[in-house]
């Protein structure tokens, strides 16, 4: 099962907005099943990034991390989303190591 993290700021707000978005898809696309979600605050996943497969925030993240993560900003915007979800489908379907 693929672990998929949704952080942001705080943990709260606009992480739990995007967290809604990806069950929803997750569903549609048959992948409820195969990946489980993370709800976190950037701040307490610093040290933490690596025991997940796929990570996706709504805020700037530091840039010892930028190359794992997948900014999730247009999951708010509703300007990109096609991409956004074609990025998480192909990780989702990336073998595991």
């Amino acid at each position: 099962m693929k672990k998929l993290l949704i952080m942001c700021g705080t943990g709260v707000a606009t992480s739990t907005v995007v967290t809604g978005k990806m069950k929803e898809w997750l569903k549609e696309k048959g992948y409820d099943g195969q990946v489980k979600l993370y709800q976190s605050k950037v701040a307490a996943e610093m040290n933490k990034i690596d025991d997940y497969d796929i990570v996706v925030s709504t805020t700037v993240v530091p840039d010892n991390i930028k190359d794992k993560v997948i900014m999730g900003l247009p999951l708010l915007t509703g300007m990109g989303t096609e991409a956004l979800f074609d990025e998480i489908e192909a990780k989702i379907k990336e073998e595991s190591n």
